[in-house]
């Protein structure tokens, strides 16, 4: 098994959205806002060699937006997704699989590219791109939380274009011998959390939205963008106990600092992430 770390880029989001009914005072040094109260953010993303597969998680928000939405979220940063991937040493036409933990756009908006006849089309020629059936369907009704998050450009060609498989929703199913999959609510509906199983023992899981950064890992911490907040508070004490070994890291998706970590409890039982590394110790 390979792993690489595949970092999209940067972009901005409205502190108070990002940390929720968590005073400014607190979250601010957490990361701190510019002028406009916004915050920098991660996309970053995991490539796993996996036998013969070779699986994309995640793909940030991609290039083919106006310069109106790129105007409201401040795409930035050295890096992007397709020099990234090469920078590990792939090309896009190696890969197999695309790993869509949900359909927000900056998770998702990098699985397609505009084409210079400006049909949108998928960015990976032979790759199956995944989602399940629960999560589409939202996805494309969306309710008016989640309506600016869902973008139909995002979606609908993967559709058109016959490239979209779905996983059945059962929690812990494996999508690989090494790899298992746990469904989210409180986020959005049905979001997939893979877990992986690295050869030395260690595992590597990538949560996604249900702990964006290492700085959400407080109870409290919950994302105004969540549907179900209440039911996130009962999926992050889940998820916890469920981690809180000392070989399972977390791989953080939107911190801009941090990459990786390792949660702990403390005497009190609060649970607070006290060791941070990089994907070269674990693996």
């Amino acid at each position: 098994m390979e792993i690489s770390i595949i970092e999209a880029g940067y972009f901005k989001l409205d502190g108070g959205a990002m940390f929720g009914v968590v005073p400014k005072s607190m979250w601010q040094k957490i990361n701190p806002a510019d002028e406009k109260n916004l915050c920098t953010w991660a996309m970053r993303c995991l490539l796993v060699k996996d036998g013969d597969r070779l699986i994309l998680f995640d793909t940030g928000m991609g290039e083919k937006q106006d310069e109106k939405f790129r105007g409201h979220f401040e795409p930035h940063g050295p890096n992007n997704l397709s020099q990234s991937i090469r920078n590990a040493g792939y090309h896009l036409e190696e890969i197999t699989d695309v790993f869509l933990t949900h359909l927000h756009f900056d998770h998702c908006g990098g699985a397609l590219y505009r084409g210079t006849d400006g049909e949108i089309k998928p960015l990976f020629p032979n790759a199956k791109y995944w989602t399940n059936q629960e999560h589409l369907d939202s996805a494309l009704q969306p309710n008016f939380r989640e309506k600016a998050s869902f973008l139909k450009e995002n979606i609908v060609p993967l559709l058109e274009h016959k490239v979209m498989h779905f996983l059945p929703v059962e929690q812990g199913i494996h999508f690989t011998e090494n790899i298992t999959v746990d469904f989210y609510y409180g986020h959005t509906t049905a979001m997939m959390v893979p877990t992986i199983e690295i050869d030395n023992g260690n595992k590597l899981v990538f949560p996604a939205d249900l702990l964006p950064s290492a700085g959400h890992v407080r109870m409290p911490f919950v994302m105004s963008y969540d549907i179900r907040p209440l039911e996130t508070l009962k999926e992050k004490a889940a998820f916890y106990e469920k981690i809180l070994d000392n070989q399972t890291f977390i791989l953080f998706e939107h911190d801009k600092n941090i990459e990786l970590g390792q949660l702990s409890k403390n005497e009190k039982g609060r649970f607070r992430i006290d060791q941070y590394m990089d994907l070269a110790t674990i693996v």
